[in-house]
């Protein structure tokens, strides 16, 4: 009997063990839709393993959508903004079930702090709930910079590693202290200054109202600020002296993406991009006294074009600013390694991962 059915019982053992592999290799699967300030993001990761960092980004999505702007001015997300996002959320969702057959477990939704202050955040949670089935999560201000940390740094370096992350607004990161037991603490970390705060800070330097827009009065007002500058950094170190034994600091943020894209200028696959102070230096004068290098560079460079799209000459030498003096800041900066976290917008879905994982701890 076995005989005869043998080719029949070996096709369906086969099957099943096609079946079996698909559906673990679907495991290692996430999605993650992230309602944004301006713009809807969605990533797809094959995560092979987790605590070291390593997955393939499938596919990533950006939808540019002025949502900040529209909550600023009235408090709320207004009914067009509230259609507009369910319609791409729908869409990318359906993208995801059907493309890539996600499980539901690792798909999620999340929206930026800025969407706290909506006074009818509710009405959006509520519609994409209903469509889709699904739950957003709001991200806390007070715990982005842990999850930052969570998602920027690999978890094989948590301990041993700090992370700086240069927005527009402020500078945030943190780092992580091994206690004992093997409990751990997280310790923020946050600078006033972003790059659009100080570039606002040194045009309030400027006495003549008509020499606002004058690069070299900007140049010259934006030198003058860094005793500031520096100043802020320092009481930030001196608040946090065991950062200073940390071997490994990790950048994220739209001021080292700049550096990266417009400095290296080429195309690496790999997550984490090493540089050096004498690199950041190198750039720093490049911005200040041959800019068009980079406005050559933008026209056969798609990257590059869009760095100069977000930021124009005075925005880039107020983000070099920070990034330069925090590094030049740390003391015995040569015996510590630096990288810049290029997936900048997949640290959040690692930082969601990482918290799942049996093989990460989390817990600080």
């Amino acid at each position: 009997m076995f005989k005869k059915n043998k080719p029949q019982i070996l096709f369906f053992i086969l099957l099943n063990l096609f079946f079996s592999i698909n559906s673990f290799a679907q495991k290692n699967l996430y999605a993650g839709i992230e309602i944004g300030r301006r713009a809807i993001k969605t990533s797809i990761l094959d995560v092979n393993n987790i605590k070291k960092a390593d997955y393939k980004i499938l596919y990533f999505s950006n939808e540019r959508i002025s949502l900040a702007d529209h909550i600023a001015a009235s408090g709320e997300v207004p009914q067009d903004d509230i259609n507009k996002v369910s319609t791409i959320v729908v869409e990318q969702l359906k993208k995801i079930r059907e493309e890539f057959k996600i499980p539901e477990g690792n798909i999620f939704i999340v929206a930026a702090p800025v969407f706290s202050s909506a006074r009818n955040i509710d009405v959006l949670k509520n519609k994409i709930s209903t469509l889709t089935n699904k739950s957003i999560d709001v991200i806390n201000v007070d715990e982005e910079p842990k999850m930052l940390v969570k998602g920027a740094i690999p978890p094989v370096d948590y301990s041993n590693a700090l992370l700086l992350d240069i927005g527009a607004q402020t500078t945030k990161g943190g780092y992580i202290d091994e206690l004992k037991d093997n409990k751990l603490e997280f310790i923020p970390l946050e600078l006033d200054f972003g790059t659009m705060t100080l570039t606002d800070a040194v045009k309030k330097t400027v006495a003549n109202p008509n020499q606002v827009n004058d690069m070299s009065t900007y140049q010259e007002k934006s030198f003058d600020f860094n005793p500031v500058l520096r100043k802020k950094i320092k009481e930030l170190l001196d608040a946090n002296p065991l950062l200073l034994k940390k071997e490994k600091i990790y950048l994220s943020g739209g001021a080292v993406w700049a550096f990266a894209t417009l400095y290296y200028d080429e195309n690496t696959k790999d997550h984490y991009i090493p540089l050096t102070l004498q690199d950041v230096i190198d750039y720093d004068a490049i911005l200040k006294n041959n800019f068009n290098k980079f406005n050559t560079l933008s026209k056969t460079n798609k990257e590059a074009a869009r760095v100069l799209s977000t930021y124009d000459q005075k925005y880039l030498i107020s983000a070099n600013n920070i990034l330069l003096n925090c590094l030049e800041s740390i003391p015995n900066l040569e015996t510590k390694k630096i990288y810049f976290a290029k997936d900048g917008q997949v640290i959040w879905l690692i930082s969601y991962i990482a918290d799942r994982s049996k093989k990460v701890n989390t817990n600080f």
